[in-house]
C-alpha cells in the first residue's frame, strides 16, 4: 500500500515519536514493522492506544503493543474490552512478549480508555477526530482520557497525521 503524506512540522518534538517520524522519512516505516504500522493506520482504536503505551519504553515498542494485543485478543473491539475482566486483560498484557513493560498500569488504563471509548464514542478512537473537530478541540477530548496528559494528548496531532486519520500539513 502506498501511503502519501504531507509533512508535519515536528521540530517541537524530541524523544521515540520524532525518532520514529525521522524513521518514516528515511526508510518508510513509523514502528520498523511495517505490519504494526499497517495495522496502526488502519485501526483508529490501535493508534490511540499506542500514544497510551508510549511512556517508559521505546516508542516503537509502545506503538506494536496494540498489535501483540489484538493478536491475543482476537480483534481490539473497545467495547468487547470494556466488559472484560480486568484480571484477564491484566494477564493478557503479561504474556510474553508483554503488551508493555508496566503490565497491569496499562492493562488497567486499557480498560478504563476503553470503557470511556464504549460509553461516548461508539467504541471508536476516530470518534474522537472524526468529526472535522480542529485541533485544540480533540485535544481536549483526549486530554479527558486516563494517561494522557497535556503534553501526550499534544502528540496526538502527529500520530493522527502520519498515521494518515487526519492532515494536519496546513494547520
Amino acid at each position: 500500500m502506498s501511503l502519501t503524506i504531507k509533512p508535519l512540522d515536528y521540530g517541537d518534538l524530541n524523544g521515540g515519536l520524532a525518532r520514529m517520524m525521522d524513521r518514516f522519512w528515511e526508510q518508510g516505516t513509523l514502528t520498523g514493522d511495517p505490519e504494526a504500522d499497517a495495522y496502526l493506520r488502519q485501526d483508529p482504536n490501535a493508534a490511540l492506544l499506542g500514544l497510551l503505551y508510549d511512556q517508559r519504553v521505546r516508542a516503537e515498542y509502545a506503538f506494536t503493543g496494540p498489535h501483540r494485543l489484538r493478536d491475543r485478543l482476537g480483534h481490539l473491539d473497545m467495547k468487547q474490552i470494556a466488559a472484560m475482566p480486568l484480571d484477564r486483560l491484566r494477564a493478557l498484557f503479561a504474556e510474553k512478549p508483554a503488551v508493555h513493560r508496566f503490565t497491569n498500569v496499562m492493562a488497567d488504563r486499557t480498560h478504563a480508555v476503553a470503557r470511556i471509548l464504549a460509553a461516548s464514542y461508539d467504541g471508536n478512537a476516530a470518534n474522537l477526530w472524526n468529526d472535522g473537530a480542529d485541533f485544540p478541540t480533540i485535544e481536549r477530548r483526549i486530554r479527558k482520557l486516563p494517561g494522557f496528559g497535556p503534553l501526550k494528548a499534544r502528540k496526538m496531532r502527529y500520530v493522527l497525521h502520519y498515521f494518515g486519520y487526519r492532515d494536519f500539513s496546513g494547520t
